[in-house]
């Protein structure tokens, strides 16, 4: 039976494309993908040739019935975000949803993601971690929004523009301006640049930049993680 598989690419550096992942994307019939135009330069990179479908967040319902097709046909498809993990803040769910209520298997290929990325230089991760992925870009929204998320005391993964990042570091100084933050820029690519401090001091410093380019991870620390890491290093 033909299978589905969920292919995790570079979030920046082609280098962290996975052996795996090569081999899937060449041996499969089809790459579906959140934008051909991104993932064609990726084919391209490693000299793979692949006939690709289109599949976005904006048709992704529509063009699952044809993957389906597809594969009762007994192709093997691969499906692509444009970077990272599909499904994180990504396309990818509904299709995977509806290929597995149809009877295929979903097959993961692992891959990076800005989520793990930005986690495993930040510290304090503790044992609970909230993915929150893109805030509401209304004002209200957002800082209702991160209220409650600060209210957790957990820590806390989002992701921003850089139209909004100043914005977003802001709305959480006002909040808890003491509160430990960690922001990823660019990360992977040639220009990465991961700064850490209080959400005040990344708010002063952010604010202060004449331009600010790229995609962000921002790691809000849990004040229950910070007082655990404290006892240990008190024993």
């Amino acid at each position: 039976m033909a299978s589905l598989f969920v292919v995790g690419t570079p979030i920046g550096n082609l280098g962290d494309i996975t052996y795996r992942a090569i081999e899937t994307l060449k041996s499969v019939d089809y790459v579906a993908c959140e934008d051909t135009r991104h993932t064609l330069q990726l084919l391209n990179h490693f000299e793979i040739k692949k006939q690709l479908i289109s599949c976005r967040a904006q048709n992704e319902k529509f063009v699952s019935e044809k993957i389906i097709e597809l594969l009762k046909e007994g192709h093997d498809i691969a499906y692509a975000s444009d970077a990272g993990t599909p499904g994180i803040s990504d396309p990818g769910a509904v299709l995977v949803d509806c290929v597995r209520n149809a009877g295929f298997d979903v097959v993961p290929i692992p891959g990076a993601s800005a989520f793990a990325t930005l986690i495993s230089v930040a510290g304090s991760g503790g044992k609970t971690l909230i993915f929150e992925g893109f805030l509401s870009p209304k004002p209200g929204k957002r800082k209702h929004r991160l209220e409650e998320l600060l209210n957790t005391k957990d820590a806390v993964i989002i992701y921003e523009s850089p139209f909004r990042i100043v914005k977003l570091l802001k709305d959480i100084a006002d909040i808890e301006s003491t509160r430990r933050v960690v922001v990823g820029r660019e990360l992977t690519k040639l220009h990465e640049e991961i700064t850490s401090g209080t959400a005040q001091e990344l708010y002063n410093n952010y604010s202060s930049r004449q331009s600010i380019k790229g995609e962000f991870a921002v790691f809000i620390s849990g004040v229950k993680n910070l007082k655990n890491s404290d006892e240990s290093t008190d024993n």
